[in-house]
């Protein structure tokens, strides 16, 4: 949702450092505060595993386990965030609250269906025991859930509650974790469930704020279908980004690293470990886009479209183009040299580290981490880029980058491990950043000196009804959907007016036997 930063900016107006770590915190919760608590939880569960004892095989099915349903999960979900994104803001715009929570559940329901159908397929075949198939299940499910909420989330700015939730469920997960080491249950299976707990108390938590903000009422839950149709490539976009992020660790499951694990559970250690604390390097661009791009950014912009819609002259539209760009260019540069330096950090503290500490991290583990940190580095400068396009509206140049991101990271990562040797492992991940962050970047450039041009020139003077195959299925379902109320209405009507026949049959025997009463009394009498 575009402005998320602007809203934002209160806190950080505030003066000190703890405001300061307050608003930073926020901004990193809300962004990226699910995909931080799989991490911390991935970490804490196999460091408390190692405590209890819990033999090497099962602490890598576990983490396996773990890794296997984020990714599924991620994968499934991609596809449809953008598209929910979309359709939630327009319905903002509009001032229709009553048609999000409806979406809500119209697009968890496609998705825990497509998710479970196709991992409950993997894990059939998987040959792990049918405990951890369901465990597996079941934490995909739930993560799909907590995926789609964060897109509603960000509208509520309930910054504290959503931080709140995030810390006590954290707290609970290892709580738990620790009383099963102190009772000498601790095994995968239980572990699992902790891991479980933790994320279904953040899921239900972040349900709670959105019942709380958004109208409960009945409506369409298949409307949003249709902006598959109207916006396609921003599904494609979603999907492609995902592929191109995490494509190289599955494919790292077949080449010359990898370790079976249990059945179709691989592993690849010294790449999936790198790669995992190479991760926490893009934090920092990604919490400075909603911290300072979009504070600076965001209020130029909606003055330079306000200027178009409340008819500004053209002196002033050219003004406000120019002071827009330049912040956009500004805050650009500053978020690179921001991640330029987060990433030599990590590069120079994480090597010393690997090195120094007794860990068990191979130099092919440290080669391999240096070649993902700078990967990383400049996807998410990409990244930001690509929002950006978003912003504008330019939906064929953030396809058009999240297309190449993921077709040269995927093949390069390919041709990597058949013919590159091991301890260059990660460049195929550098290629395919690389070409994203060109096309994006050329992509912007080109498109914001014709700005002018794509707002007047390219809009459709009256806007005309978008035919497609998502339309045709949002129709079918929303028809299927009124005949289903309807009978679920006519079900409630005949049972209250059975329940109202049973009443007056009730009513007519209490007054005859009343009668009766009388009767004999006055025979008596």
């Amino acid at each position: 949702m575009a402005g998320i930063g602007f809203s934002l900016k209160r806190l950080f107006s505030q003066k000190g450092v703890l405001p300061l770590c307050r608003a930073y915190g926020y901004a990193g919760i809300v962004c990226a505060g699910p995909m931080i608590l799989g991490v911390i939880l991935l970490l804490g569960m196999q460091l408390i595993s190692r405590l209890a004892g819990v033999s090497a095989h099962d602490r890598e099915l576990m983490n396996c386990m773990i890794t296997y349903s984020l990714l599924w999960s991620l994968t499934v979900s991609s596809w449809f965030n953008m598209i929910l994104t979309r359709y939630t803001s327009d319905m903002l715009y509009e001032e229709k609250p009553k048609t999000i929570m409806p979406s809500f559940y119209g697009g968890l329901s496609i998705m825990l269906v497509v998710g479970a159908v196709s991992y409950g397929i993997f894990l059939h075949f998987s040959g792990i025991r049918l405990l951890y198939q369901l465990e597996c299940l079941c934490f995909s499910l739930v993560l799909m859930v907590v995926w789609t909420e964060m897109i509603y989330l960000t509208a509520l700015k309930d910054y504290a509650g959503i931080v709140l939730a995030f810390a006590i469920s954290l707290m609970i997960g290892f709580i738990l974790a620790l009383i099963l080491v102190i009772l000498g249950l601790a095994g995968v299976a239980s572990l699992l469930l902790c891991v479980i707990a933790a994320y279904g108390i953040l899921m239900t938590w972040y349900y709670k704020l959105l019942l709380d903000y958004f109208p409960n009422t009945g409506g369409s839950k298949f409307d949003w279908l249709r902006w598959f149709d109207k916006f396609r490539s921003l599904a494609l976009t979603g999907g492609f980004v995902n592929i191109g992020l995490f494509a190289h660790l599955v494919i790292m499951y077949f080449g010359p690293l990898r370790v079976q694990v249990e059945g179709l559970f691989y592993g690849a250690p010294e790449h999936d470990v790198p790669a995992l604390l190479a991760f926490f390097s893009i934090l920092i661009t990604t919490i400075n886009f909603v911290t300072s791009v979009e504070v600076r950014f965001y209020p130029k912009y909606r003055n330079y479209y306000s200027l178009f819609n409340d008819n500004g002259s053209i002196q002033d539209i050219e003004q406000g183009g120019r002071e827009m760009v330049s912040v956009l260019r500004q805050e650009m540069v500053y978020a690179g040299y921001k991640q330029f330096m987060s990433t030599v950090l990590f590069v120079v503290i994480g090597t010393f580290l690997m090195q120094r500490t007794d860990l068990g991290f191979s130099d092919l583990a440290v080669s391999i981490f240096r070649f993902l940190c700078a990967g990383y580095g400049i996807y998410a400068i990409s990244n930001s880029l690509m929002l950006l396009l978003l912003y504008f509206e330019d939906y064929t140049g953030a396809l058009l980058g999240s297309f190449a991101f993921a077709a040269v990271s995927v093949a390069a990562t390919i041709y990597s491990i058949l013919r590159v040797p091991t301890n260059f492992y990660g460049l195929g991940f550098v290629a395919g950043s690389l070409c994203f962050y060109l096309i994006v970047w050329l992509r912007l450039e080109w498109y914001i000196r014709r700005l002018p041009y794509f707002l007047l020139c390219r809009q459709a003077v009256v806007p005309g009804l978008v035919h497609g195959p998502f339309v045709a299925i949002a129709d079918r379902l929303d028809a299927r959907q009124e005949r289903l109320e309807a009978k679920r209405q006519t079900k409630l009507d005949r049972t209250a007016d059975k329940r109202r026949a049973k009443r007056m049959e009730k009513l007519e025997q209490d007054l005859e036997d009343a009668g009766q009463l009388w009767r004999d009394a006055e025979g008596k009498r």
